[in-house]
């Protein structure tokens, strides 16, 4: 019987992530189909859970706004998950329902195909300062990713300063994360070798996002979360002025990689024809 697996999310039918497990599942020769699953934000999430699982589903993916509620109505949750208090992936066992979150090690390998050793510490993990824009479930994923790869400076901003301020507790010891006012955006970019925009800021009908970036280190890596369009102004900003852009592909495919993993137990690669085709899908061929 052919396998179903999913993302839930509301609304969905802009998700991506049809295209990329449906190309992975054919060229692995699975027998599988990935649907997007629209679950309005009211839903008993639990139920929902259970009902895709009679209906045949071995596995989804979670997306907004679901991802807290993801976390609460699962059985167990990996080390991540449980450090986010958020779930992205859930696997649908017979016996057990459990939630894994691939957001942070998709970034991480996203940063993996620009960067090289020299970007690393003596410690193997990635070398700081990074500054994080934005607190909202993205930026806890990545913060709790850079921590887990060793960066000893990560600097937050965000429109309201409460909700960076909360980002701090995701550290083991305080002073590994400092909150800086929007305003001093600029300011806590001094020496940064990463700067990470998680806002909807340059996103497909917002605002640019308005930042100067002279401050940051002049090997910096620039990464922006959006992926409509796939080269922000920030990004094309970051370019010009010859730092390493990032853009949110990269997080978006290998965050669906290590789901595909942990259903499949094998990892799919981000090939050139996944590449094109994802390019030809967003208008940006």
């Amino acid at each position: 019987m052919t396998a179903r697996y999913g993302v839930i999310g509301w609304p969905i039918a802009h998700s991506r992530s049809p295209l990329i497990h449906n190309y992975w599942l054919e060229a692995a020769g699975l027998d599988g189909v990935y649907e997007a699953v629209a679950v309005p934000p009211d839903t008993d999430f639990r139920a929902k859970l259970e009902d895709l699982r009679a209906q045949g589903f071995a596995g989804v993916n979670v997306t907004i706004p679901h991802k807290e509620a993801a976390f609460a109505a699962v059985d167990t949750h990996d080390a991540a998950a449980a450090r986010l208090g958020a779930v992205n992936t859930i696997c649908l066992a017979e016996e057990t329902i459990s939630g894994h979150n691939t957001d942070g090690r998709g970034f991480i390998d996203s940063l993996a195909q620009v960067h090289d050793t020299t970007a690393k510490s003596a410690s193997g993990g990635l070398a700081g300062p990074a500054l994080v824009l934005g607190a909202g479930g993205a930026a806890r994923a990545i913060i709790g990713a850079l921590l887990g790869a060793g960066v000893g400076d990560i600097r937050v901003t965000n429109r309201t300063r409460a909700r960076a301020e909360s980002l701090v507790a995701l550290a083991d010891t305080p002073d590994r994360i400092s909150v800086f006012d929007w305003a001093a955006r600029e300011d806590a970019a001094q020496g940064a070798t990463l700067l990470v925009n998680t806002t909807s800021l340059g996103m497909h009908g917002a605002p640019a996002l308005e930042m100067g970036l002279d401050a940051l280190a002049a090997s910096a890596i620039v990464a922006d979360i959006v992926y409509v369009p796939l080269e922000t102004d920030l990004l094309a900003r970051a370019r010009a002025a010859g730092f390493t852009p990032v853009d949110g592909l990269g997080m978006l495919v290998h965050q669906a990689a290590h789901a595909f993993d942990l259903w499949f137990g094998q990892r799919p690669r981000f090939d050139t024809i996944l590449r094109e085709r994802l390019h030809r899908d967003l208008g940006e061929a």
